[in-house]
């Protein structure tokens, strides 16, 4: 059964979006805000903090770009009004920066004041590596400006670690992940445990350097491992958060983090754009796709 579901979420992106949407539903937080919100309030009902996304990337107008802009800057005025426990996380891209890299940064810097207005949180997301420099110049450029905002680094890439060096000391705030994206050899390492490794060295090389960091992984094994290095090390719980993508199972862990104390962060997407994003998760997950099978032709056959 499990290579059926694997076989099965490789073929989903050949499928019409109405075919793919229940399999979908898990992964994303419906197409509006307030489908989002009401996502989030549940989570923060059960102690877990978020981060909306509105899903999206590689707009193809200026006017895109600048639509993609607003819809951020109303995001930050529409969690404060709802009283949310969540920042935002954006992709330069989705903001214009394969267009123009002028216009991203006019646009990222007008969401950025949003942020500021709402006294909220700002994550800069990570793209694929075309896209590295230019994302980290940006975040050097906000964290100039208001010190709420941080960006992604992903562990997979050989230029993490002299990256965070780079970047110097507080205010440094980096969502550390695996990575999702397609990089060559010469780039990125390719061997799982060479990761997972470097995960934990880019971890401790941001709290060694005064940062805060973000541990976004569903990896339990690395979890548990990170997680005994930061008390033997008793780093401060206001050092660091857990984050984790909305909807992946975790048995459990999720609750477990809770219980001992720690912050748990959910990010959560909402959009029209949400095909590709699910089809990602699905690929990760295909257990997914045999479970929503099989819940459909429970409902069909009564």
């Amino acid at each position: 059964m499990n290579g059926l579901n694997t076989m099965l979420a490789g073929t989903l992106s050949y499928f019409p979006r109405w075919f793919v949407k229940p399999f979908a539903r898990p992964y994303v937080a419906g197409e509006t805000f307030e489908t989002a919100a009401a996502a989030v309030r549940t989570l923060n009902t059960a102690g877990f903090l978020a981060t909306l996304d509105i899903l999206g990337e590689h707009v193809h107008s200026r006017t895109e770009a600048e639509a993609v802009r607003d819809a951020y800057t109303r995001l930050y005025r529409q969690i404060q009004s709802e009283g949310l426990q969540s920042g935002i996380s954006l992709k330069l891209t989705h903001l214009g920066l394969e267009l123009d890299p002028d216009l991203a940064r006019e646009n990222l810097l007008q969401v950025l004041e949003a942020a500021r207005a709402t006294h909220n949180f700002l994550r800069i997301d990570m793209e694929n590596s075309p896209y590295t420099d230019a994302t980290l110049d940006l975040y050097q450029t906000c964290r100039s400006r208001y010190p709420r905002v941080g960006t992604v680094l992903q562990a997979y890439l050989h230029r993490t670690l002299a990256d965070i060096q780079a970047l110097g000391s507080a205010p440094l705030n980096v969502r550390i992940c695996k990575g999702i994206y397609r990089e060559s050899p010469q780039i990125a390492y390719q061997d799982r445990e060479e990761i997972r490794n470097n995960y934990v060295r880019a971890v401790q090389a941001v709290l060694n350097q005064g940062g805060f960091v973000a541990i976004a992984t569903h990896d339990l094994p690395l979890i548990d491992r990170i997680e005994q290095w930061l008390v033997q090390e008793q780093i401060p719980t206001d050092r660091f958060e857990f984050q984790v993508l909305y909807g992946v199972p975790m048995q459990g862990k999720l609750e477990q983090l809770l219980e001992k104390g720690y912050t748990v962060r959910v990010y959560v997407p909402f959009g029209q754009a949400w095909f590709d994003y699910s089809i990602r998760r699905l690929k990760e997950n295909p257990h997914i796709v045999g479970y929503v099978l099989k819940n459909l032709l429970t409902s069909a056959t009564g």
